[in-house]
């Protein structure tokens, strides 16, 4: 089957050495030869294992092609080109989270008679679409936690092992080319929430698109907030979490305390974790490498595979396969906070703080105040107990228009 690949950069480059190298490999399992035969570049690949072109016209009226890999990334233009060809029935393999992340249903209709595999969409090399597909279809899914994007995970471990500010961690990231020049994708989980929507899709039904859930990133986080979660026994994660109950689905992705015990506290770096609560198996997690050439390509060289078997004559997208759910609308989001205030160091304060927190009926779990340095101000720490997001939210605009607060509150939700 003669492969065509629409984005020749650091995943199609990957995907044409595996196929290559591991070509004998390959055809014993699916039982085709997937040969790639050419590949799109926006500028020539003088070193390239396939012929290289620059139209992709040129690429899609060729009648040779028996499978299209789009690994171009953007929303509307691959959304056009793959849309193209499902309504001609041909093949597509995609890696494209941003473009499912809008787009996942409409391609749902046009892949009615065409083979779509979308396996290195979500979390690289871990396979956590056919685990939904597949492996949990009997489960009801009651719940998903993930470690979803590898450079804000990174840069959480930097700033917790080293004691560094968040700057000096996305730049140590940048340097060994774990973050963009542009990190905006990353550090302000709109790349989590892509991935989380696509998930959610599968295991709930949700139509939804990433302005409809709560996105919170990583950029406001502090040494300061390293050092209570220190403190408290936790550890800083950026989380997608999706929370399902009686037909409704709480879905977010924000950074959050967990309890430093936990396994998904315990992965670190670039690496990826996803754990999946199911009805009848309970907890699972699912580890691995997030990103990156060769993880990704292992993703895509497994839906390739699939079309070459033939698994499915029809769509495999999966979405439309259930009653969708009902997402929770973000001000009913129930869990515990953490509040950083820097406030005016003088008598009443606190007592101010903690009647504010009453008035909003929320309940203080932990304090703590940290030691004063060279600053004019004192910084204080507080966990709550359970509350809704309406209350937290309404307290914090409280606060930030007090006389004794220093600085804008920082709030931090904690995943139990």
């Amino acid at each position: 089957m003669n492969v065509a690949i629409l984005g020749y950069g650091t995943v199609g480059s990957a995907v044409c050495e595996a196929l290559i190298q591991n070509k004998e490999l390959i055809k014993a399992r699916c039982g085709k030869e997937l040969k790639p035969v050419v590949a799109l570049a926006i500028t020539p690949k003088p070193n390239a294992l396939v012929p290289v072109v620059q139209d992709i016209e040129e690429i899609i009226k060729r009648e040779d092609i028996d499978i299209f890999v789009e690994l171009m990334g953007g929303v509307n233009k691959p959304f056009a080109i793959i849309s193209k060809l499902l309504k001609q029935g041909k093949a597509v393999v995609s890696a494209n989270k941003a473009m499912l992340a809008y787009h996942r249903y409409e391609l749902e209709e046009f892949a009615k008679n065409a083979f779509f595999g979308y396996e290195a969409s979500v979390a690289g090399g871990i396979p956590i679409i056919k685990i939904l597909k597949e492996g949990l279809s009997a489960n009801q899914i009651l719940g998903i936690e993930g470690i979803l994007n590898g450079t804000s995970n990174f840069i959480l471990s930097s700033m917790n092992e080293k004691n560094c500010s968040f700057d000096e961690a996305l730049k140590q990231a940048q340097n060994l080319g774990y973050a963009e020049a542009d990190p905006s994708f990353d550090i302000k989980g709109i790349d989590a929430a892509h991935k989380l929507l696509i998930l959610a899709s599968l295991a709930y039904g949700l139509r939804h698109k990433p302005e409809d859930i709560l996105i919170q990133g990583i950029h406001e986080i502090s040494s300061e907030d390293m050092y209570f979660a220190r403190e408290f026994d936790f550890t800083i994660k950026l989380l997608g979490i999706a929370r399902a109950q009686n037909g409704k689905v709480e879905l977010r992705v924000h950074p959050a305390m967990l309890d430093k015990n936990r396994l998904l506290a315990k992965v670190n770096g670039v690496m990826n974790a996803i754990n999946i609560k199911g009805d009848m198996l309970e907890d699972s997690l699912y580890y691995g490498a997030g990103a990156g050439g060769k993880a990704t390509a292992s993703a895509v060289i497994s839906d390739l595979m699939d079309c070459a078997r033939a698994r499915s004559k029809t769509s495999m997208l999966g979405f439309e396969r259930q009653i969708p759910y009902t997402l929770v609308s973000q001000d009913e989001i129930y869990t515990k906070y953490y509040l950083r205030l820097k406030v005016e160091d003088k008598i009443g304060v606190l007592s101010k703080i903690t009647q504010l927190m009453s008035e909003n009926q929320i309940s203080i779990d932990s304090f703590l105040q940290k030691p004063k340095s060279k600053v004019d101000h004192s910084t204080l720490f507080f966990t709550t107990h359970h509350t809704y997001e309406k209350s937290i939210q309404t307290l914090l605009n409280t606060l930030e228009k007090q006389d004794f607060i220093k600085a804008k509150p920082f709030m931090m939700r904690i995943q139990s």
